[in-house]
């Protein structure tokens, strides 16, 4: 699966092969302890605003909403920072995704990432000056809601609310939902609204693998079908929260939704992703108007029918890696260029595909490199790049007032570290 560019299959298999011998063992403990050193961290925000974090599921069933909503916040000293892993089924997850023993691959996840925190303030009260744009986020295959928060908490301290889904369509390599009592011990009886927290029983959906010989196309287009409804259901939800509604989530969270009324401008919406999140940004678009625009992080093209490509009317603004894309990627990309619309490509130098999630800054140099969550560039740069890109472009289509028109040239590829276009050769006749 990591010919297609997902980040945890290489992460785990190659740590996990490496360490399967008893004194291997005994050296990755003493490796990753060192890979807790102080410098090793997801980078904080750089924008005028605190950041604050909350999870969100409406309903509590396999078909509502569940996303991680990072938001501008008042700054508090009694907010605590929230675990970057969850809970440990997200590494059991992460194990199964890669078809190897949960007990050694957890303890390895648990060394090398246990420790870390995410760079914003759980449950933290909402503040801002204003109606705050709106980013619907899409995680690639395998990871979870989490994965990205370097990214997200940037985009909520210039101002944004951002929804980063965790989609149920399997491809997350863990995500859970909630039965009742009564559902659980009769899946026939009619789904009923659960009021007492206490009546619902958690229940753990993974990632689907592949089967022997079952082609590849049509579960991934099928998936990337139900990943783009989430992302509208996310925010249909944030709709309704804005509006006033009363809303019940399913988890025992201390965030007040009630003060989410009227703070979000649901005229300036855009969709995000990396990889497969980035095929259901296309996805998204076509299906929702209400989408003025999308970035598309290293965007995985395999999932998306033809059909799909003459029907997205928004501006779309691809951000690649040098080391990840290929021809017919790149292609399928270009199939969506138009004379009237604009669609805006750049190439960061020096990056590889798992340059976009949090890993990257969560590894030392040397075993960073060798599991490829880092390329030759330092990644700060690269996710800063990325980040000023993505600001000039939303500013410039989401008619926003900002001065994120600073970084413009970015978006043309204007920066020694940057690529206009492609690095990748692609015949015409591809196209």
């Amino acid at each position: 699966m990591f010919s297609h560019g997902e980040f945890v299959q290489l992460v785990v298999k190659r740590i996990y092969e490496w360490a399967r011998t008893e004194p291997r063992r005994y050296a990755l403990g003493l490796f990753t302890m060192g890979n807790s050193c102080s410098n090793l961290g997801i980078p904080p925000a750089k924008g005028p605003n605190a950041v604050g974090c909350t999870d969100f599921m409406m309903d509590h069933t396999a078909q509502g909403s569940f996303f991680r909503l990072y938001y501008p916040c008042q700054e508090t000293e009694k907010a605590e920072k929230p675990d970057w892993v969850p809970c440990r089924e997200y590494f059991s997850g992460l194990a199964d995704f890669m078809k190897i023993n949960r007990t050694l691959s957890e303890r390895i996840f648990n060394h090398l990432f246990g420790s870390f925190k995410i760079p914003a303030y759980l449950d933290a009260p909402f503040k801002s000056n204003g109606k705050c744009p709106v980013v619907i986020f899409s995680h690639g295959l395998g990871a979870f809601r989490t994965l990205y928060s370097a990214i997200c908490a940037e985009m909520a301290s210039q101002g944004f609310i951002v929804a980063s889904v965790e989609h149920r369509d399997q491809s997350a390599s863990a995500t859970y939902y909630f039965n009742t009592e009564s559902e659980r011990a009769n899946e026939n009886l009619p789904k009923m609204s659960a009021s007492a927290q206490d009546s619902l029983v958690k229940e753990w959906m993974y990632y689907r693998a592949l089967q022997h010989g079952e082609s590849e196309f049509p579960l991934r287009n099928k998936q990337v079908k139900q990943r783009a409804d989430e992302c509208i259901l996310a925010l249909d939800k944030l709709t309704e929260i804005n509006s006033g509604r009363a809303v019940q989530n399913a988890l025992q969270t201390k965030f007040d939704w009630t003060t989410l009324e009227n703070s979000m401008d649901l005229c300036r919406i855009a969709a995000m992703g990396h990889s497969f999140g980035g095929a259901t940004v296309i996805e998204a678009l076509c299906k929702e108007v209400k989408f003025k625009c999308g970035i598309a992080l290293d965007a995985w093209m395999f999932p998306l029918d033809d059909e799909t490509f003459p029907r997205v009317k928004q501006p779309i603004f691809f951000i690649n890696s040098e080391k990840f894309q290929w021809a017919g990627n790149i292609s399928r990309m270009k199939k969506l260029e138009s004379a009237v619309i604009q669609r805006k490509m750049i190439t960061i130098r020096g990056t590889v595909h798992q340059s976009f999630p949090d890993f990257t800054f969560l590894t030392g140099n040397w075993i960073g490199k060798l599991m490829k969550l880092k390329g030759e560039i330092d990644p700060h740069i690269a996710i800063d790049l990325s980040n000023k890109a993505t600001l000039a472009f939303l500013q410039r289509h989401l008619g926003l007032e900002n001065d994120f028109n600073q970084w413009d040239a970015l978006i043309d590829g204007q920066d020694e570290n940057l690529i206009q276009g492609t690095n990748v050769t692609v015949l015409q006749s591809a196209i």
